[in-house]
């Protein structure tokens, strides 16, 4: 077992209406000493000895609001929850709080703020930050507030508020917003800089300044007049009340910036759906005209948004922590992804039933199978362990062994569901937050980590529902398992008694683990996994009770965050992290920045394996989409812990085994003879789990069903299909790729499917692709002659790196390397009347079919002309960089994007004829 860890944490969740999706009443809880739940019940008092939100001294300290926002339940767990928990007693105002690409600290004379675009790299180079610096105080004349408050709040936004009984000021301010929105009475608009600003432009009531090399543009109402006098700049508000400050990406942006100015934000709030595979979510800003009748805005997207909209988006972008960020004018966007699968657990394959029996037994027949856990989350970690062996003794047909686990963790839940007992939640009324007690690691005087730690309940519930329907029922126990959703992941924006979403950041795509956020970094998440794993919990309970509005939810928030975590965990696509910072993953993300580390040690097995586990089937499919980054992660692991793993082996054997099961086969094999399972894993889970993939191959992500619980595997050209039927009724479970599989009512379905189109019989033979409309390479000929659009590059330069690509491959492609031999390509290319642009081109291949790709080639881009007409773009315009070697060809797969390098305008590329065509250098 692992050293007890001693780190901040967070909480999770998102969107829709509390009444829909059924997480019970409304209301706060009556004053009673213990709260009826169904056959369960909390308590309103918290026990003796105990201690709700405190300072670092142990003071007590309820919410830091204004008398607007009392009665409001306070979304701890954010990336400004500073402002409203006040964890220092010496700092009544806020630590930095990190919006992006603004960085805010409040102080007495109003609002820092920043805009950090240099790394620092810290720690003997274990944590690089962009850490909060003043670059200008946003104020009013005279003000000298002995405290800030939280005003309003939405989805992403905070409104801050000073007043010192003479003045008073609001700010709105927010994830994405380059625009920071004040109103102020009792004084003038007073604008402090860190040094003597460079006033680039002086328009009245529009003044452009330059600091630390940073521009920034001040608005204050028609009619009034910046003064600069030194670096104090002030602007009498002409009977108004209203001024704003922007952050430009260049100077030349003051125009456009100008245009926004006085549309005023007003909140936020994001909506989202699931259907058949696609998760959408779109953003939406309100604002109010200040002057004028514009009511459209400027918002920058997280890497991870831009990846996924088609929206329209500006050439101005801004550093930040997490990847460059992209502007777009409007006051909404929306994205569309794949849905991460979810499954209740591997179907099985391969495996030893006799030696999978005996693992089981050790378990079930464990002197202790809680391991002397008395808190939250050690009980949590030991009910995650027993629930991941339900299913798979189910699978083989072990009834006593399945029933015996089911017993376990029913009665555990219970005791912790019943008030009264040595095990209780307690519902604090000031804070509007429910704690189990024992707490640990700040879960009770900072509010820290109930994600982590309530989601292991919510899915051992859900297996407890899957088997038995009538336990999970809102008469027996589901209220109480709805009441720690409710905490958690509460969708609820008029819940009286608990805060939306407590932890889950939707802008930012992640939660976070902190409840006071009150540090010089912001907040931070660790265990980015046990995260994902209460996601995966509310697919499961929704699944499995019926309510397919708690399942959607589940399946946005691990859709969304298994993007953020492959992007700012793992730097996936190696466009995060700085190039100063010499590690593959972090073990944390902060609000500045990342860190190769964990709170508790510096062991290079528990940094890379804290965002692995727990391994579920629920919450770790994912993690296969990004197969290179799982190679990168194992390899570091490896040099930085001179050698394979030891302590912490089965849960990286795991990992491994999503990019390379056969490896991670071999290792097991080696070294499962003597070792100490992690806390929350079994020999059974991980012997099932790595034989499994070894059998059927990794996670395939190109890939999704028509429900939330499905899954598809790759070994080869041979794709397995999987899906569980929560339902009372047969049904067909359809995949992207035209395959279906029957799945029996309350069953596990595995197969090939029948109807599918893809993977089908690659190319016989020939050598020479040509394109098709819809994204396939063909060795076939005479199709209808066709073209598809290129999106445009927005303005922004994408040389070598693709940019919402044309994508088209060839599967189950046999070839034998061509001695010297070399890709050929020609492609016909038309930017019509555009001026500028440039098409570039890059060539994979992947050759086994494993879903990873051996060789990369990418080409130089072709500038085409401004004249009507197809050009041609061939491998003559040289190779820009290429990646890995090539070798035969064994049911691989070809693949070909197409992008936009640079420009501002959409082209063509021409498809279905001989004058576009791949030619790979193989017999």
């Amino acid at each position: 077992m692992p050293s007890p860890r001693t780190r901040p944490a967070a909480a999770l969740a998102l969107v829709t209406a509390l009444a829909a999706v059924g997480l019970g009443p409304a209301a706060a809880p009556a004053a009673a000493a213990t709260v009826p739940a169904g056959a369960g019940s909390y308590s309103d008092t918290r026990p003796a000895g105990t201690s709700g939100p405190t300072t670092d001294t142990g003071t007590p300290v309820t919410p830091k609001v204004t008398a607007a926002a009392q009665g409001r339940p306070v979304p701890t767990n954010d990336w400004w929850s500073s402002l409203a928990l006040q964890r220092y007693g010496g700092n009544p105002y806020s630590t930095p709080m990190y919006g992006h690409p603004l960085t805010y600290q409040a102080v007495a004379g109003g609002l820092e703020i920043g805009y950090p675009t240099s790394p620092a790299i810290v720690g003997d180079g274990r944590q690089y930050e962009f850490p909060h610096k003043r670059d200008l105080t946003l104020g009013l004349t005279g003000l000298n507030s002995p405290d800030t408050r939280a005003d309003a709040w939405s989805d992403w936004t905070v409104t801050p508020y000073w007043s010192d009984g003479a003045r008073t000021l609001r700010t709105t301010i927010g994830h994405g917003l380059p625009f920071v929105y004040a109103r102020g009475t009792g004084g003038d608009a007073r604008i402090t800089t860190a040094q003597t600003p460079t006033v680039f432009a002086d328009q009245g009531n529009v003044l452009g300044i330059t600091v630390a090399g940073h521009h920034y543009a001040l608005f204050s109402p028609s009619g009034t007049d910046w003064n600069v006098s030194g670096s104090t700049l002030t602007a009498g508000l002409g009977g108004k009340d209203y001024f704003s400050v922007a952050v430009l990406p260049s100077t030349d942006a003051l125009a456009t910036y100008r245009t926004y100015a006085y549309s005023f934000v007003t909140g936020s709030t994001v909506n989202w759906s699931y259907d058949a595979g696609t998760v959408r979510a779109t953003y939406g800003l309100t604002t109010e005209a200040k002057e004028g009748t514009e009511r459209g805005t400027l918002q920058a997207l997280y890497r991870h948004q831009w990846l996924h909209t088609t929206d329209p988006l500006t050439p101005y972008t801004y550093v930040s922590p997490r990847g460059t960020m992209k502007v777009r004018a409007g006051t909404s966007f929306t994205t569309a992804q794949k849905a991460a699968a979810t499954l209740p657990a591997l179907p099985g394959s391969g495996i030893d039933t006799a030696r999978l029996r005996g693992h089981l037994n050790e378990v079930a027949n464990s002197s202790d199978p809680f391991s002397g856990a008395v808190d939250t989350y050690w009980t949590g970690k030991a009910l995650g362990k027993l629930a991941q062996l339900v299913p798979i003794a189910d699978r083989i047909g072990e009834g006593a062994i399945r029933d015996k686990l089911l017993g376990l963790i029913k009665g555990r839940l219970q005791e912790w569901f019943t008030a009264g007992g040595a095990n209780e939640f307690s519902y604090d009324r000031v804070w509007k937050a429910l704690t189990g007690y024992p707490a640990s690691y700040g879960s009770d005087t900072e509010l820290n980590d109930h994600h982590f730690h309530y989601g292991y309940y919510v899915y051992a519930a859900a297996i407890v529902a899957q088997y038995d329907p009538n336990w999970a029922a809102d008469s027996a126990w589901g209220t109480m398992v709805r009441t720690l959703v409710r905490d958690t992941a509460n969708p609820s924006r008029t819940d009286t008694a608990f805060p939306f979403l407590r932890g889950f950041d939707v802008y930012a795509g992640h939660s976070w683990a902190s409840g006071h956020q009150g540090f010089a970094a912001g907040n931070n998440q660790e265990s980015s996994s046990e995260s994902t794993n209460l996601s995966a919990a509310l697919v499961l309970w929704g699944s499995a009770t019926g309510d397919t509005s708690l399942r959607d939810l589940g399946t946005y928030l691990l859709t969304t965050e298994a993007e953020a975590v492959a992007q700012y965990w793992f730097d996936a696509d190696q466009q995060v992290f700085p190039g100063s910072f010499a590690h593959d993953t972090v073990g944390m993300v902060w609000g500045s920045g990342g860190a190769y580390s964990t709170w508790w040690t510096a062991n290079p097995e528990e940094i890379h394996g804290i965002n692995v586990l727990p391994v579920t089937s629920g919450g770790s499919l994912h993690l296969g989409g990004r197969k290179d980054a799982i190679r990168r992660n194992i390899a570091e692991m490896e040099r930085e812990n001179g050698g394979p793993a030891v302590e912490w082996r089965d849960i990286l054997w795991e990992f491994q085994s999503l990019a390379d099961p056969a490896a991670a086969k071999a290792k097991w094999d080696a070294g499962n003879a003597a070792y100490t399972p992690e806390a929350g894993e079994s020999r059974a889970h991980t012997y099932h789990w790595i034989t499994t993939l070894d059998a059927l191959g990794a996670p395939d992500a190109t890939v999704t069903g028509s429900i939330p619980t499905s899954a598809v595997f790759s070994k080869g050209t041979t794709r397995t299909y999987v899906a569980h039927n929560h339902g009372a009724t047969a049904r067909t479970v359809t995949f992207s790729d035209g395959t279906s599989l029957s799945v029996p009512a309350r069953s596990t379905a595995t197969g090939n499917g029948t109807g599918g189109t893809d993977p089908g019989p690659g190319p016989s033979t020939g050598n020479t692709f040509q394109l098709r409309t819809g994204g396939t390479l063909t060795t076939a000929t005479g199709a209808a002659e066709s073209a598809d659009t290129l999106a445009s590059a927005q303005g922004a330069n994408h040389d070598g790196t693709p940019y919402r690509p044309l994508v088209y491959e060839a599967r189950n492609v046999n070839g034998t390397l061509r001695a010297g031999g070399s890709t050929a390509f020609r492609l016909q290319v038309d930017a019509g009347t555009a001026v500028g642009l440039g098409q570039q081109a890059r060539i994979s291949y992947d050759l086994t079919g494993d879903g990873t790709f051996d060789r990369t080639e990418t080409y130089h881009y072709f500038a085409t002309d401004p004249v009507t007409g197809w050009e041609e773009y061939a491998q003559s315009r040289g190779l820009k960089a290429a990646t890995g070697t090539l070798g035969d060809l064994r049911g691989g797969t070809v693949r070909l994007e197409v992008w936009s390098a640079i420009g501002n305008g959409d082209s063509r590329l021409r498809t279905g004829t001989d004058r576009s065509v791949v030619v790979i250098p193989y017999d």
